[in-house]
């Protein structure tokens, strides 16, 4: 027992005086350039309460992005399930309704960004075997993102995103995209986006219809345990270029539709690994790869901002010897704090 105590005490001073050092490297004068400092906040099973938006704004975050899920058994079962009674409240349309409000009485704006899970498998390879099948799912996805288009129309919301990590569907069915794209903006008077996985940014032809361009930004960046700064300002080039070129190509701002690095060694390896293996925690590397991201993307003019991933209502959440995505309780809060007040408007 008095061990444990030691650890923790430990690792509170260390937690202290990384957060100071984060802090004193940043600069003081804040930059006048508007953009969205946006967290994805993950949906509970009960009601989204002020105290909630309250810690939300403790970091500076301007914007949010509220994730409905939709569910698919199998592609042998091609019909959505969503707004389903047995989902939690923060993915039905009520409790999507209550955040809104609560979020925007805040002035917090505020993205849709509708998700679907697959059993097994990554949504970017969805496929099915026949016309048919595609027809059937096309029916209900169509659905899904209207309801929640309707939803966004009503409340005021700022974004609205059209789908998230669906290469393949993308591709395979542009006429549907197009004519999809087309009732939503019939609808919605807000910004539109798509959220495409970092591999495929690049190949994806519908960011003429939109407003954005879309960025799961999980972007491998360096293949060391704990890399330095300078490492990390390297392994960021080739993708700061890519961004660059193709926002010039579609004359259209980037928007990280989701960003965020994991508090573990090997971090920026594969950034997108969610796996529950065993890994050693690295709170600092989590720090400071947000930093480097904040000092190299953030300020560029082609940028329209992003919603890091993910942060929870749980005030506990986080901590020191927690491993994964979120920075609640990390010394990476106090990074997003900094960076955030630096670019709110």
């Amino acid at each position: 027992m008095k061990n444990c105590h030691l650890r923790k005490y430990f690792q509170k001073i260390m937690f202290t005086l990384l957060c100071v050092s984060l802090a004193s490297c940043q600069a003081e004068a804040p930059l006048n350039t508007y953009k969205i400092n946006g967290l994805s906040l993950e949906a509970s099973r009960d009601s989204l309460l002020p105290i909630h938006i309250n810690r939300i704004k403790a970091v500076n975050a301007n914007a949010v992005s509220l994730m409905p899920f939709a569910f698919l058994r199998s592609t042998n079962e091609p019909e959505l399930i969503f707004n389903a009674d047995r989902q939690w409240f923060g993915e039905r349309k009520e409790g999507i309704e209550h955040a809104i409000s609560l979020l925007h009485q805040k002035n917090i704006s505020v993205m849709m960004k509708p998700q679907i899970w697959i059993r097994g498998q990554f949504t970017g390879d969805l496929s099915f075997k026949s016309k048919g099948e595609w027809k059937e799912f096309e029916t209900s996805y169509r659905e899904f993102i209207l309801l929640f288009t309707r939803i966004a129309a009503e409340n005021d919301v700022e974004i609205m995103c059209m789908g998230t990590e669906l290469f393949n569907f993308v591709k395979s069915r542009p006429e549907f995209w197009k004519k999809l794209i087309s009732e939503v903006r019939k609808e919605f008077k807000g910004k539109l986006v798509y959220a495409e996985n970092w591999d495929k940014v690049d190949l994806v032809s519908i960011w003429k219809d939109l407003d954005y361009i879309g960025v799961d930004a999980y972007f491998p960046i360096n293949m060391e345990a704990a890399p330095d700064v300078e490492k990390i300002k390297k392994g960021w080039q080739i993708h700061k270029n890519m961004l660059a070129n193709l926002s010039k190509d579609f004359n259209k701002p980037v928007l990280f539709t989701e960003y965020g690095y994991r508090s573990v060694d090997y971090a920026l390896k594969e950034p997108w690994d969610s796996g529950r293996e065993n890994y050693i925690t690295n709170y600092g590397l989590q720090a400071r790869a947000l930093s480097v991201l904040y000092e190299e993307i953030w300020p560029e003019p082609w940028f329209a901002g992003g919603y890091l991933w993910k942060w929870h209502q749980d005030e506990s959440a986080g901590g020191l010897e927690n491993d994964r995505f979120t920075p609640q309780n990390k010394p990476a809060e106090n990074v997003v704090k900094e960076y955030y007040r630096k670019f709110r408007n």
